[in-house]
């Protein structure tokens, strides 16, 4: 393995509702209507599809370009505060050692989200992981996870000046959503039970691996040694 990706919500965080809370300020704003966006979501879905689906059920109509990007704006104006107040907002297990022992042993780490970029930074600031990550590929590049996958290697080969396979990078994630953009991707898939997927579903999801935690080891040395 030279690269590692990794899902921010669910994989190295729990935002502790700060995410839904911003949503829910947005609309609030907007148009009056606190939504709970987690009545509209399916873990794994890209920021910009949230927003999408979650305005058509509250309103009852498509929101128009001009309304969906208000509306993104809006929410993320409200997030920086909803993560610094989040009281139940935390690292989860073993991810500090994992991303050290990481970081140490020279591999190059970026991150694959659904997110839009300037979330991802604000929650891994709040974490303090930021500085861990030079790459990734977010919600705010492609509302296709597969896609936005392929565009996180892309980068990480661009970084290195050195064109990576993707079977040299594992893609670490809780929801099947991120196992099936690995493969889409061509890279190697690490299904981590911390979110809502648990050790079952992640292995019936197809993931190549499947830990408990991040306190187990990731298998960068088993998943070369099975190319």
């Amino acid at each position: 393995m030279r690269a590692v990706l990794f899902d921010v919500d669910g994989t190295l965080i729990s935002s502790g509702g700060a995410g839904a809370a911003s949503w829910r300020l947005a609309f609030d704003d907007l148009y009056g209507i606190p939504v709970d966006i987690t009545r509209y979501t399916d873990e794994g879905m890209t920021e910009p599809e949230v927003a999408s689906r979650s305005f058509e059920s509250a309103l009852g109509r498509k929101p128009s370009k001009e309304e969906l990007a208000q509306l993104m704006s809006r929410r993320m104006s409200h997030l920086p505060q909803t993560v610094a107040e989040s009281k139940a907002f935390r690292v989860l297990p073993g991810v500090r050692e994992t991303l050290a022992r990481l970081h140490a042993a020279g591999y190059s780490l970026g991150v694959t989200t659904g997110g839009v970029e300037q979330a991802a930074h604000i929650k891994l600031s709040r974490a303090g992981l930021e500085h861990y990550f030079s790459f990734g590929g977010f919600g705010s590049d492609s509302s296709d996870r597969i896609e936005l996958t392929r565009l996180a290697i892309s980068r990480a080969s661009a970084l290195l000046d050195d064109p990576l396979d993707p079977r040299d990078v594992l893609v670490v994630g809780d929801t099947r959503h991120d196992v099936e953009a690995a493969h889409g991707a061509h890279a190697v898939a690490v299904g981590v039970a911390t979110g809502r997927y648990d050790v079952d579903a992640l292995r019936a999801a197809g993931a190549d691996y499947v830990l408990h935690s991040l306190e187990e080891p990731l298998p960068v040395t088993e998943a070369t040694a099975a190319r």
